[in-house]
């Protein structure tokens, strides 16, 4: 028994406590009594010498203490949880890969493709969860990640699937009609949308391309995500920036048009990565295997 570490039973009182913010709703969730969940975490205070949680009658919140402690201990069970499906897996109940990837790769490339792997391998399971910002595989309990970059992450094991190349501005075929001039004039009519993540874009995209720059670009709207980005052109809401390999089907379908057809050639890729270690599961090389085939079709 190793000693100062809390019984897992109190851990996992704690935790859903923490997450659901009441006794109740976790002695629901783990099939226990309230006094009984209570007890373990008046136990659980009691052994770290710590107060978890603020009662205020019948209502309860996390301290500063007990924030920070319920994040570990949550990242820590989802772990535990992650080692025992996977020793099942090998049990020969299936295989199965939790993978990180971005939103709008997932939804318009990933996703539509996962059809063929499960054809292949239909006892390996693919799991999504989005990441969008770059991350340490210690601190995430995924297998592995898809993600996008000007280089591969550090202490990583990466290919790169494919580079970027360029952004092209693309806004809905009916909000370019309405606009009553065409080419550089039509787009200077036009809301300029903007990705959180790449304010620079824009100006950019107007200065390699010898377009006189307003200020009045950098007014539109800005986005935290890709996807959010595109059901934005959807509405009319304005033209954005967007990679080319997202656009093209659209264009092509007449869904999108561009204002413009100058483009911004950008130096990023998209990579799979995974921790280095000194043997990789079968299920992880077999589906970067399957992507890096993905990507010469």
């Amino acid at each position: 028994m190793r000693k100062g570490i809390p019984s897992l039973g109190a851990l996992q009182a704690f935790e859903a406590c923490a997450r659901l913010g009441s006794f109740s709703r976790a002695a629901e969730e783990l099939s226990l009594t309230h006094s009984a969940v209570f007890r373990q975490v008046e136990g659980l205070e009691a052994r770290l010498g710590v107060t978890l949680f603020n009662r205020v009658r019948r209502r309860i919140s996390l301290t500063t203490q007990g924030a920070e402690y319920a994040a570990r201990i949550r990242h820590h069970l989802e772990q535990l949880q992650k080692d025992t499906f996977g020793l099942m897996s090998r049990s020969g109940l299936g295989r199965s890969l939790h993978i990180a990837t971005l939103p709008t790769l997932a939804t318009t490339w990933l996703i539509p493709r996962l059809a063929d792997f499960q054809r292949h391998w239909p006892d390996i399971q693919i799991s999504l969860s989005v990441r969008t910002q770059p991350f340490q595989f210690t601190d995430v309990p995924v297998d592995g990640a898809i993600y996008h970059a000007a280089h591969p992450w550090s202490n990583t094991q990466s290919v790169m699937l494919f580079r970027e190349q360029e952004l092209v501005p693309v806004c809905s075929s009916q909000l370019l009609a309405r606009a009553r001039v065409k080419g550089a004039g039509a787009l200077a009519q036009l809301t300029h949308l903007h990705m959180m993540t790449r304010p620079d874009a824009w100006p950019a995209w107007y200065e390699h391309n010898d377009l006189p720059f307003t200020p009045l670009v950098l007014g539109g709207p800005r986005y935290e995500l890709f996807t959010m980005l595109l059901a934005a052109v959807d509405a009319g809401l304005g033209v954005a920036l967007v990679p080319a390999f997202v656009a093209h089907e659209h264009i092509k379908s007449g869904r999108y048009v561009m204002p413009l057809t100058a483009t911004l050639p950008v130096e990023t890729s998209y990579y799979f990565g995974y921790p280095k270690a000194e043997a990789y599961p079968e299920a992880l090389t077999l589906f970067e295997s399957w992507l890096k085939a993905q990507t010469t079709r």
